[in-house]
């Protein structure tokens, strides 16, 4: 059985090297570089952390406002809702499709930009 470390140990760990220990000894650009490399790790623990239940709900309210079947992948769900709205066929009206689309925004912010101004505003209001 493998069960550590995993792969958020393992960029955590790359992550608490870089901020503890290599970039205060760094200056100008490498510092720079030090900064943005602990940014990019930082987002990725994110991705490891957050996405596989953000896609899960994704799918779960793209399921019902799609009718779509219970093992329907989630792109091609995607791409159906695309194909909808620009079709006409989806709009402001669509019950259940602004909440829906507002859900997976906060939900992608929540991973790309989590200190982003609006976020925490968003996250405060009912859903």
């Amino acid at each position: 059985m493998h069960d550590a470390p995993s792969p958020s140990e393992l960029v955590a760990a790359v992550k608490s090297f870089i901020d503890d220990a290599a970039a205060p000894q760094l200056t100008g650009h490498a510092a720079f570089h030090a900064r943005v490399a602990s940014n990019v790790l930082a987002t990725l623990l994110r991705e490891l952390e957050q996405r596989p239940a953000a896609e899960a709900s994704e799918a779960e309210r793209l399921r019902s406002l799609l009718d779509a079947p219970e093992n329907a992948d989630l792109a091609a769900m995607n791409r159906e809702l695309c194909t909808r709205i620009r079709d006409g066929q989806f709009d402001a009206a669509t019950p259940g499709l602004f909440k829906h689309l507002k859900t997976t925004t906060i939900s992608q912010l929540a991973i790309d930009q989590p200190n982003y101004s609006g976020l925490k505003a968003a996250l405060s209001e009912p859903r």
